[in-house]
C-alpha cells in the first residue's frame, strides 16, 4: 500500500505540474483562436512542469505521507539505546491522494470516455449575413472578419470563392465554419471596415443534429445602427 500511494503521489504531482504550467502559459498568452498556443504549451512547456511536479509529489509523500512514531523499548538496567522509531502511513495524506485520484478519474471519464465532441463528428455551420439596403460589400476578402466562438475556443470562418452574394437588392456575405464540441456557448461575430463588431448567438443544443434548413433572419444581440441580419444552417460532414 505504501508503494502504491507513493506512486500515485508522484503521478498526481506530475499531472498537476504539467497541466498547471500549461494552463498558466495559455492564460498569460491570451485568447488562442487556432489552438497553436494551447498545443505548444501542453506538449512543449508542460513536460517541464510535469518533471517538477513529479519531484514535488515524491517529496510530499516522503515528508507528509510517512509518519514516524517513537516506540519505547523494554527498560533494562544496562541499556541506554534510543527508542525504536516505527513508520506508518499518514491517514489524512492517504485519504487526500485517493480522493484526488477519484476526482481525476471522474474528470477523465467525463472528458474522454463520455467525449466532449459532437456525436456526428465535425459539422459544418453555414452562415449568411444580409446587409441593409444601400450598404455595399468590401472589395477585399481580408476586410471581412467572421469569428465563430465555440465553448472556450475561437475559429475564423472561411469565405468561399462566391462569398459576395445578394438577396434581392440587398448585399450578402456567405461563410462557413466547423463545429466539433458539445457546448451551448456558441456565437458568431462579424467585423466590417467602418462598422462596429456585431455578434449573434447560435441557438443550438449542446449536441445538435443537422438542421433541416436555415434559421430565421435575426439582427445582432446588441442594438446597432447597422441592421445587419444573420441566419445559419448546420449539416453533418459524414
Amino acid at each position: 500500500m505504501r508503494f502504491i500511494l507513493g506512486l500515485l503521489s508522484a503521478l498526481l504531482g506530475a499531472l498537476a505540474g504539467w497541466s498547471g504550467l500549461a494552463a498558466l502559459v495559455i492564460m498569460l498568452a491570451g485568447p488562442d483562436r487556432d489552438g497553436g498556443i494551447a498545443m505548444g504549451a501542453f506538449f512543449n512547456i508542460g513536460p517541464i512542469g510535469g518533471a517538477a511536479g513529479l519531484i514535488a509529489g515524491i517529496w510530499l509523500f516522503v515528508r507528509f505521507g510517512i509518519v514516524r512514531n517513537a516506540t519505547p523499548q523494554p527498560a533494562t538496567e544496562t541499556s541506554d539505546a534510543a527508542p525504536h522509531r516505527a513508520t506508518r502511513l499518514s491517514t489524512p495524506f492517504a485519504v487526500t491522494v485517493l480522493l484526488t485520484v477519484a476526482i481525476l478519474g471522474y474528470w477523465g471519464w467525463y472528458e474522454l470516455i463520455r467525449s466532449p465532441y459532437l456525436s456526428h463528428g465535425y459539422m459544418t455551420l453555414a452562415i449568411e449575413f444580409r446587409l441593409p439596403a444601400g450598404m455595399t460589400l468590401p472589395d477585399k476578402e481580408e476586410d471581412v472578419q467572421i469569428v465563430v466562438e465555440e465553448a472556450r475556443g475561437y475559429a475564423n470562418a472561411l469565405l468561399p470563392a462566391n462569398w459576395r452574394a445578394h438577396d434581392g437588392d440587398r448585399k450578402a456575405i456567405i461563410a462557413s465554419a466547423s463545429l466539433s464540441y458539445k457546448t451551448r456557448q456558441r456565437a458568431v461575430s462579424l467585423t466590417l471596415p467602418g462598422v462596429p463588431t456585431q455578434s449573434w448567438p447560435i441557438d443550438l443544443p449542446s449536441d445538435p443534429d443537422p438542421t433541416p434548413g436555415f434559421s430565421p433572419w435575426r439582427v445582432a444581440s446588441e442594438p446597432s445602427p447597422t441592421k445587419i441580419e444573420m441566419h445559419f444552417r448546420l449539416s453533418a460532414d459524414r
